[in-house]
């Protein structure tokens, strides 16, 4: 296939995907994981309204304090709110943003394929088909620091090849090091890809007995992996109550329920929403002539080994937290998954005629089964959390003064309520906030209460701390709170 060829289907692919993402661009967020797309975007926001320093990332659930709080490094964050300082505030910045990530991402999954497959027309099928990963596809729009991470881990594959297929070049390894590095600083879990290099250049060690030269080609890798490695240390002692640290090691769920998270996974997520079911034959087709072939014999193949046994390590390692619910936790799977079903159209479109005609026709169906898959994702009937709190935004922002510090609930994310209301304060995760804890943050400098939770609306030991109900918008309240004389 020439070259300008596969440039011409690229742009057809990458606007066949914002048509199909475009009546959802303007839309506030919503839909499956909501709450981490509204932690994300409350960082950007931090960043353009208060502080541009990447090492203040800052969350909305403070209390009366600075708001100061470092999970990943948040370059993605940062670099959207600049996009925002320069064109202003609008959701359709962050979803264009991400959308650039995901094309070039698929770009970055084109140059993998064709370097391990050397074919133009097999590593644009392959990259097709990642396109219409159904997680992919849905993620594509929407505010995830994990999208970043999985564009930089891809391209840090590409130039891990570009380097032991084109001499060694050093310009590729400080590439593929400073990709990798930027992944995981994003993302702790792609760390992991650090192991491709380093295991492919300690096997190549101990077949040539070991040279200085490969210990000197190790230097780049472990310097940029140092820097992950050195921000995680210094924030994740900061982390309180965080589960995704302790992992299995704190797990409280039942082997039965483990063993269900693990199947639900391997039946449902990876067929339906990883790959998507018109790729599967293609990923299955992937392990078959992986082995008829002896690919296992391939001086890569340790290395390729190695990574994809940690990825499953981390997995089972994360599995009580991932549950049945967070799919981008699987993100750091994605290219070793599309990998094999690029291996698989390679050898499946050589069958026969038939063959060739029926992979094509898997792929044409593939945007209409992501799409029918994803349709739901970014329904305003059902957001995923209460609607009200949507469909009365700008009433409910506007209702008491923008600097004023408040309590929202009930919001078990800690998140959704005060990115909607666009406040600072305190958030209550249940059906009940004791008199003692409204009384201590009223003193700390609350002064109203978004509450749309009945049971603590209508408690009578809350009722002298609600000086006035300033609104109600559906179900949700607003009180301005005193102390009682």
């Amino acid at each position: 296939m020439p070259q300008k060829k596969v440039l011409y289907l690229f742009i057809i692919l990458a606007m066949i995907s914002l048509a199909m993402h475009f009546p959802h661009l303007s839309k506030e967020l919503m839909g499956k994981h909501v709450w981490r797309q509204t932690q994300t975007q409350s960082t950007i926001n931090s960043f353009v309204h208060e502080d541009m320093n990447i090492f203040h990332p800052r969350r909305n659930d403070r209390g009366a304090g600075d708001g100061i709080f470092r999970m990943e490094f948040p370059l993605m964050q940062w670099l959207v709110a600049i996009i925002y300082k320069i064109f202003g505030d609008h959701i359709i910045i962050t979803r264009l943003c991400m959308w650039l990530i995901g094309v070039f991402s698929v770009g970055g999954m084109y140059c993998l394929l064709l370097k391990l497959l050397g074919k133009r027309s097999v590593a644009t099928m392959g990259a097709w088909a990642f396109n219409f990963s159904p997680a992919f596809f849905y993620y594509t729009i929407n505010p995830l620091p994990d999208n970043l991470s999985l564009c930089c881990a891809i391209w840090g594959i590409v130039f891990f090849l570009k380097w032991i297929q084109e001499d060694e070049r050093w310009s590729a390894l400080l590439l593929c090091s400073l990709f990798f590095s930027v992944s995981a600083l994003c993302k702790l879990p792609f760390i992991l890809y650090f192991s491709i290099p380093m295991v492919y250049l300690f096997t190549s060690g101990y077949k040539n007995e070991y040279t200085r030269k490969i210990g000197l080609q190790l230097l780049p890798i472990a310097i940029f992996g140092l820097l992950p490695l050195i921000w995680y240390a210094i924030v994740v002692p900061q982390w309180k109550g965080n589960g995704i640290v302790g992992g299995m090691l704190h797990n409280a769920s039942s082997q039965s329920m483990i063993f269900e998270f693990i199947k639900y996974h391997l039946l449902t997520t990876l067929p339906d929403l990883l790959l998507n079911y018109g790729s599967l034959l293609f990923f299955l087709s992937g392990f078959f002539f992986f082995f008829k072939y002896k690919k296992y014999t391939h001086p890569l193949f340790i290395a390729i080994f190695v990574w994809c046994m940690l990825i499953v390590a981390y997995f089972l390692f994360e599995i009580n937290m991932i549950e049945k619910v967070h799919d981008y936790y699987l993100f750091p799977f994605m290219p070793a998954l599309f990998i094999l079903v690029g291996y698989g159209i390679k050898h499946f479109v050589e069958i026969s005629k038939a063959s060739l005609y029926f992979t094509l026709l898997l792929l044409l169906i593939l945007p209409l089964t992501a799409f029918l898959r994803t349709k739901n994702s970014w329904n305003p009937d059902e957001p995923g959390f209460n609607k009200d709190l949507l469909i009365y935004k700008n009433e409910l922002r506007n209702a008491v003064p923008s600097k004023a510090l408040c309590i929202a609930g009930k919001d078990i994310s800690h998140f959704i309520d005060l990115y909607y209301i666009d406040k600072k304060g305190w958030t209550f995760d249940g059906d009940h906030l004791p008199a003692d804890t409204l009384k201590s943050r009223i003193r700390q400098g609350a002064q109203y209460l978004y509450s749309d939770a009945p049971s603590v609306n209508n408690d009578s030991l809350l009722q002298p701390y609600f000086d006035k109900l300033v609104m109600q918008k559906g179900t949700v309240k607003i009180y301005h709170l005193s102390l009682p004389h």
